[in-house]
C-alpha cells in the first residue's frame, strides 16, 4: 500500500505541492488545475469507501471544497493533510444525503484478511461490497483507521467527533465488518 501523497515515482510530493498551493493561491490558474489532477486520484481513493453509491459525487464536492477553500490554507506543506480532511467531510456529507444504506449481506463474503488494498490502491471488490453496506459514520471510521492508518484521536479531529465515539463506532465496525466477512 502506497503511502498517502506519495507519488507514481515513490517520492515525497509534498514540496512539488506546496509550490503549486502557493501558486495557486497567488492566482495562477494552470497551478490550481495542475493540482486538482494531481490530488484527483487521492480523493477518488478516499471517497470510493465512504460514498460507494455516489463516488462522482463525492470527488466532485471534495475537489470543489479543495479549490474554493484552497486560499485558506495557511500551510502549503499541509496539503494533503487538509484535502484528506476535506474530502472525508465532503464524502461522509454526500453519502449521507443519499442515505441508501442496506444491512450487510453475510452471504457475499468468506474472509476479513483481505482488507489490503492491491498494489493500484484500490480495494477487492468483496470487501468494497462489505464497506458499501455498512452505515456512513462506520464507513469512514474504518478507512481512516484502517486504510488511512489514522489513531484514533487524529480520526476524531477530522470527523468532529469525540475520541470515545470514534472507539465505540470503530468496534461497532469492526464487529459488522467481520460478521459479514466470516459468513
Amino acid at each position: 500500500m502506497r503511502i498517502q501523497g506519495e507519488d507514481e515515482a515513490g517520492g515525497e510530493p509534498w514540496p512539488t505541492a506546496a509550490a503549486l498551493v502557493r501558486a495557486a493561491q497567488g492566482g495562477d490558474a494552470l497551478a490550481m488545475d495542475e493540482l486538482l489532477t494531481t490530488v484527483t486520484p487521492y480523493v477518488t481513493r478516499l471517497c470510493r469507501p465512504i460514498a460507494p453509491h455516489d463516488v462522482p459525487d463525492a470527488v466532485q464536492e471534495s475537489l470543489t471544497a479543495v479549490f474554493k477553500g484552497l486560499r485558506a490554507l495557511r500551510d502549503p506543506l499541509a496539503f494533503y493533510g487538509w484535502v484528506r480532511t476535506v474530502t472525508v467531510r465532503e464524502a461522509v456529507r454526500v453519502a449521507r444525503r443519499t442515505a441508501v444504506e442496506e444491512p450487510a449481506d453475510p452471504a457475499d463474503l468468506a474472509r476479513l484478511g483481505a482488507l489490503h488494498t492491491a498494489a493500484d490502491g484500490e480495494l477487492p471488490a468483496d470487501v468494497r461490497d462489505v464497506l458499501a453496506r455498512l452505515p456512513v459514520r462506520h464507513r469512514a471510521v474504518l478507512v481512516l483507521r484502517e486504510l488511512e492508518g489514522l489513531d484514533e484521536a487524529a480520526v476524531a479531529e477530522l470527523l468532529g467527533i469525540a475520541p470515545g465515539t470514534v472507539k465505540s463506532r470503530l468496534h461497532r465496525a469492526r464487529s459488522s465488518f467481520r460478521k459479514a466477512w466470516s459468513r
